[in-house]
């Protein structure tokens, strides 16, 4: 499985997110300039400029002609996907997060970090067929959990909004009242801050990665815990596949308290594990640095990582790997 290593970033990646076709894949990171890729060449068709601060994540509409940016420089930006144009830009008075689209690309949830004495919030956006017609305020705002909200998706048919992140506890809002409707049991929970999330295609159940070295898969309509994956490194993103019973997990340490005997050629991987069975299947070496961030094809024949060494490298999945027996 050769991959193909993708240099456009200057900076650690941190989101990968295909379009829904999986022809194209668009990366964030700390450099201030989403880009997208062509997805099976991994060639690149262009960069977004317009940000002023790390770029923290993104997603693409159902049609793939709009993209939404969460960053650093306290704004969430709409861009049209095919000209690069900036259509409208959502600012805040803190870092913006996360950015998910609701099914129906009518709204879109956005998370801001507690900032200069304000507390983290959820913002739920109504996202205008005409870009003229766009406004900036909130239709919802939700507050409640301490420290940063690192993930937040919409659950099944937009009803509820799960959201993750510091204080390790998932939680589910109603996004018609805003109301806390649950929390994960702290007993089977994260112990440590949840750094990612990931829905499986249907969204009835979703993916958890966090800083206590393992990831978790729970029930998205009753919060319940289905799996654990156990790992011996912080898990900092995690992917499912649309197409056989398979997790990914990618992770290190902090970059900050990565010591030198850890940059060992490709040390960093991506480990595989049985989603059923929650036993490690394999791994996919090759990042100089913590993988940041993870992504699945839609069609389940590939996946890209990016990490702390600012490259997203695309692995096209050999006939083998399709014939590793599963129960």
């Amino acid at each position: 499985m050769r991959p193909i290593l993708m240099k456009g970033h200057e900076r650690p990646l941190t989101f990968l997110k295909y379009n829904r076709d999986g022809d194209l894949l668009f990366s964030c990171a700390k450099d201030h300039t989403p880009t997208v890729w062509f997805a099976d060449n991994g060639e690149r068709l262009g960069t977004y400029r317009g940000h002023n601060g790390a770029v923290w994540c993104c997603d693409v509409s159902r049609d793939s002609t709009r993209l939404i940016t969460g960053s650093a420089d306290q704004s969430a930006k709409l861009w049209d996907v095919q000209s690069g144009t900036q259509l409208f830009t959502f600012n805040f008075d803190s870092p913006a997060r996360a950015v998910d689209f609701s099914v129906g690309d009518k709204l879109c949830v956005m998370t801001t970090d507690p900032f200069m004495g304000l507390p983290s919030a959820i913002h739920v956006k109504r996202i205008a067929a005409d870009p003229d017609d766009q406004i900036g305020e909130s239709v919802l705002v939700l507050k409640g959990p301490q420290g940063r909200i690192n993930r937040a998706v919409w659950g099944p048919l937009n009803r509820t909004i799960i959201s993750a992140g510091e204080d390790a506890v998932i939680r589910i809002w109603d996004t018609e009242t805003g109301k806390l409707l649950q929390e994960n049991d702290k007993d089977v929970g994260h112990k440590k801050t949840i750094t990612s999330l990931a829905k499986s295609t249907d969204a009835s159940h979703f993916l958890t990665g966090s800083l206590d070295k393992s990831a978790k898969l729970w029930d998205s309509r009753s919060l319940t815990l289905i799996k654990t994956y156990v790992t011996e490194r912080p898990v900092n993103a995690v992917a499912m596949s649309p197409l056989l019973n398979h997790v990914v997990l990618g992770g290190g340490q902090d970059a900050s308290s990565v010591t030198t005997t850890d940059h060992r050629a490709g040390k960093f991987e991506a480990k595989f594990y049985d989603k059923i069975l929650q036993e490690e299947i394999g791994g996919v070496k090759g990042h100089f640095g913590p993988i940041n961030a993870l992504a699945f094809n839609p069609d389940g024949k590939s996946f890209s990582s990016g990490g702390e060494d600012g490259y997203v490298r695309l692995h096209h999945f050999d006939p083998d790997y399709f014939k590793i027996p599963s129960i």
